[in-house]
């Protein structure tokens, strides 16, 4: 069977999903650099990965195809395009200058690909370059060990944001933060060059690796169904990357309406499924802070947008636009538990199908509510990966779900 990449839904049964596993990368969190890392707090590496591979675990029983990042990553470095065009972009010239950026480039070139991949993810430190090669520069004299050459990237945990599948093709997204910025490389590099996808037919959409002005991440993007887009605009995704993706979306025909929803700039709610997931055709669980967010609609006039003012708030302009009534599902609490059950991630699960959620098992309050809702919710431990700010949705990045219609 022909591998088909497509998603025209949030909950459609999921048949393939892109996870990665946390590795070594967490252990290079520390006191000192886990807030320019944008984590909130310590990972615990052993703790995290058990509590990660039960989550695999829970796709695999129900027969989803899960794919692991890294190998992705090892198997299309084997090309030697795919190689080139991620050292190209790995060894940052005005940061490491004219003498160290090429004897790294020069060393790496050498490194079999399951070693370039570790490099890529994990990181390189200038205590690890000396005792390998150690070739001296201007610029390593005024370095210490422990200071990175090549930053590692513990935020690969989160899959769904770098890039994200969106009917028939791929956006491969601009990053917010310069922490980031790399995870997209590493995904244009698969969608180009990995066998699986190499042949595929499908829309890639690439806004580069930086670009904070204009920055989407897939966090922010809810697909909807029937040329219907959700996206926040949030403390990652702003108005003119919503813009600039829109333009896209409707110059292909993927997608007629784009819903922006203005949510707080603030850290506790970064992306928008922090706030609102789907659950089931008629579902959405909704944290109550922002039930009533402002909305503005953009819709494609021919090839182009155009945009929409109608100021509608999030529930009427959901109901309008996907054309059913919806349930609204919120957990029962005090303003303080409902807060405390949005920052350990209530408000963000994975559907597996209609009516079906992996979600934490620390959000007591959300998955009762869920429960009495009709859905059934499978829960994963989140005590270690809950400290990173992100859920099951955020842990997976759905390529192939089974349509609806």
């Amino acid at each position: 069977m022909t591998f088909r990449p497509h998603i025209d839904s949030e909950i459609g049964p999921l048949e393939t999903v892109i996870v990665h596993r946390p590795g070594r990368e967490i252990e290079r969190l520390t006191p000192k650099n886990h807030d320019e890392l944008l984590f909130d707090d310590l990972l615990s590496p052993r703790p995290a990965q058990k509590e990660h591979d039960y989550f695999v675990e829970m796709m695999n029983q129900r027969g989803v195809n899960v794919l692991e990042f890294q190998n992705l990553l090892v198997e299309t470095l084997h090309d030697r395009q795919a190689k080139d065009h991620v050292l190209e972009n790995t060894f940052n010239r005005l940061k490491l200058g004219p003498l160290l950026a090429p004897a790294l480039d020069e060393w790496a070139q050498e490194l079999p690909p399951h070693q370039l991949a570790s490099l890529c993810i994990v990181g390189l430190t200038l205590g690890e370059w000396k005792a390998m090669n150690g070739k001296r520069s201007l610029v390593t004299e005024t370095l210490h060990d422990e200071d990175f050459l090549v930053t590692p990237l513990p935020n690969h945990l989160f899959t769904r944001d770098a890039s994200l599948w969106l009917y028939s093709g791929v956006a491969v997204n601009s990053m917010k933060y310069p922490a980031r910025r790399r995870e997209a490389l590493h995904y244009r590099t698969i969608y180009t060059w990995h066998p699986l996808f190499q042949d595929c037919e499908f829309e890639r959409w690439t806004n580069g690796t930086s670009g904070a002005e204009r920055s989407v991440e897939g966090g922010d993007i809810l697909v909807l169904g029937n040329g219907l887009v959700a996206v926040g605009m949030s403390e990652r995704t702003t108005a003119q990357g919503i813009e600039r993706l829109a333009t896209r979306l409707f110059a292909e025909g993927v997608a007629d309406r784009v819903l922006a929803i203005m949510i707080p700039h603030a850290r506790e709610y970064m992306h928008l499924d922090t706030v609102l997931t789907q659950v089931a055709e008629d579902a959405f669980v909704l944290y109550p802070g922002v039930q009533d967010a402002r909305t503005v609609k953009l819709v494609r006039q021919g090839k182009q947008a155009q945009l929409v003012a109608d100021d509608r708030p999030l529930r009427e302009a959901l109901e309008a636009e996907m054309g059913l009534p919806l349930r609204f599902i919120q957990p029962r609490g005090s303003e303080a538990e409902i807060s405390r059950e949005q920052w350990n991630d209530g408000f963000n699960m994975l559907a597996l199908k209609p009516g079906q959620v992996i979600a934490y098992d620390r959000t007591p309050l959300s998955n009762q509510a869920m429960r009495e809702a009709g859905i059934e919710v499978i829960e994963i431990d989140g005590s270690e990966l809950g400290r990173g700010r992100g859920g099951s949705r955020c842990m997976s990045c759905p390529v192939v779900r089974t349509s609806l219609r």
